[in-house]
């Protein structure tokens, strides 16, 4: 797998990474064998940096991904995790709760360290919290060898910049907002962030089913024309033999600006056909008759967070 270096870090981060959050089940039960395989085919094809979050299935993403690294040398992947969210309603920033989510982290995890925390979703708080308290919590788990390397994540794109020109940060998360449809992330927060020597990682190249060929879920937040031109795309895709989430997926690798893209499944054959479209050419015909049909909903999405932050 083709990896680039996350930031100033030194990180060298596969550009198809795993997220676990499909091991929480929180679309659909899980068995464990499924949940171990996943984990261990991503390893096997080069995706060796691994994102999870207390959220995901409050707890049983950690959870089970500790079960699934157990006899895995540590050296062999870099962990990625989250803390602030817990429950659908339920955030916590507090500088109490920082050091309590991190042990709660690790031992769920079975590691002495995680080498990325991210403040989780921030835009659903007072987000001066994170400047004043949350960030310099993180820090001295850092000085305590708990954590490596710390940022934030979140949907909204004024969050980079609000926290990034108060305090310095090693590495953000922005999720389904560099994908075929809507490419704000790069238009309107990459740039910055680069100059800054932030790294870069983004999350959801699928669009929470948007650009896949599976039913699309009653609680995506996306207008219905989005929805109608996805449909419309995937059809096109499936009349010259492609799968659209191939062409998605394609996409969001290729954009050097991004030092890795997040996807998750519980399926290990899906893992296994995203390593193999990761290694192939994307279709640039196909892709230019797919970013017409997207032109007139070209970055449109939904309001996330508190009114103030979007």
């Amino acid at each position: 797998m083709k990896t680039r270096v996350l930031g100033r870090t030194g990180l060298h981060v596969p550009i198809l990474s795993f997220g676990a959050s499909s091991l929480g089940q929180e679309f659909r039960k899980v068995t464990l064998e499924d949940a171990i395989s996943s984990v261990r085919v991503a390893l096997d094809h080069g995706m060796n940096l691994i994102d999870t979050s207390p959220f995901y299935g409050r707890g049983m993403s950690e959870v089970l991904l500790g079960l699934a690294l157990r006899d895995v040398p540590r050296d062999q992947y870099l962990l990625c995790s989250k803390l602030g969210r817990y429950d659908l309603q339920h955030f916590d920033f507090s500088a109490r709760r920082v050091q309590e989510s991190v042990d709660v982290t690790l031992h769920r995890l079975g590691t002495d360290h995680v080498d990325i925390m991210l403040c989780h979703d921030i835009e659903f708080v007072e987000m001066q919290q994170i400047v004043d308290e949350t960030l310099p919590a993180l820090r001295q788990q850092v000085q305590a060898g708990k954590v490596r390397f710390v940022g934030f994540s979140g949907y909204p794109q004024k969050i980079f910049q609000f926290i990034t020109e108060q305090t310095d940060v090693d590495c953000v998360l922005s999720y389904n907002q560099y994908t075929l449809q809507n490419t704000r992330f790069a238009d309107e927060t990459v740039p910055y962030l680069q100059a800054k020597g932030v790294g870069v990682m983004n999350a959801g190249p699928f669009s929470a089913r948007l650009l896949t060929n599976a039913p699309l879920p009653p609680w995506l937040k996306e207008p219905e024309n989005v929805k109608k031109a996805a449909r419309a795309a995937a059809a096109l895709c499936a009349a010259r033999g492609i799968d659209i989430a191939k062409l998605a997926l394609q996409f969001s690798l290729a954009y050097e600006g991004i030092a890795t893209t997040i996807a998750g499944s519980a399926n290990p054959q899906n893992i296994r056909n995203w390593a193999r479209w990761a290694s192939e050419q994307i279709d640039e015909t196909l892709l230019a008759e797919v970013q017409s049909i997207f032109e007139p909903v070209k970055n449109l999405g939904h309001q996330e967070g508190l009114a103030k932050n979007n």
